[in-house]
C-alpha cells in the first residue's frame, strides 16, 4: 500500500518548488523530501537545516507521514516581523498606517 504525500519548498523569494511523491506506507518526512526532484533542481539547495512542518505545523524529520499530507520546508526568517511592523510604521507615520488610514472624504473618524 502506497501514500501520496506532497512536497512544498520556496527555496529562494517568489519562487515555490511543489511536487506529489507516492511512497510506501510507513515512509518519513525525510523519506518523502528525499523522493522528490527538489535537490535535482536546485542543486545548491541544503533542506537539512531548514524547519520542517505538516500543513504548517511543525514537525520532525523521523515523523511518519500519512496520505494527503503536505510537507513544508521553511526558510528561517531573515528578519523578525515584529521588528519589521515597527519599521514600517516609522516610515509610514501614525496617519499612514493602521486600520483607519484611509478615510472617505467628509466621512467621521473611525469609518
Amino acid at each position: 500500500m502506497t501514500v501520496t504525500v506532497t512536497v512544498v519548498c520556496s527555496p529562494r523569494p517568489r519562487e515555490v518548488f511543489e511536487q506529489a511523491v507516492e511512497l510506501p506506507t510507513g515512509a518519513t518526512v525525510r523519506d518523502a523530501v528525499s523522493a522528490s526532484r527538489l535537490s535535482a533542481e536546485f542543486p545548491s539547495f541544503d533542506g537539512a537545516g531548514m524547519q520542517v512542518g505538516i500543513w504548517g505545523r511543525a514537525a520532525h524529520w523521523e515523523q511518519m507521514v500519512a496520505d494527503g499530507d503536505r510537507v513544508e520546508l521553511c526558510r528561517p526568517l531573515l528578519v523578525d516581523p515584529k521588528v519589521a511592523r515597527r519599521e514600517r510604521f516609522r516610515q509610514q507615520g501614525s496617519r499612514g498606517a493602521g486600520l483607519f488610514a484611509r478615510r472617505r472624504k467628509g466621512g467621521k473618524a473611525g469609518y
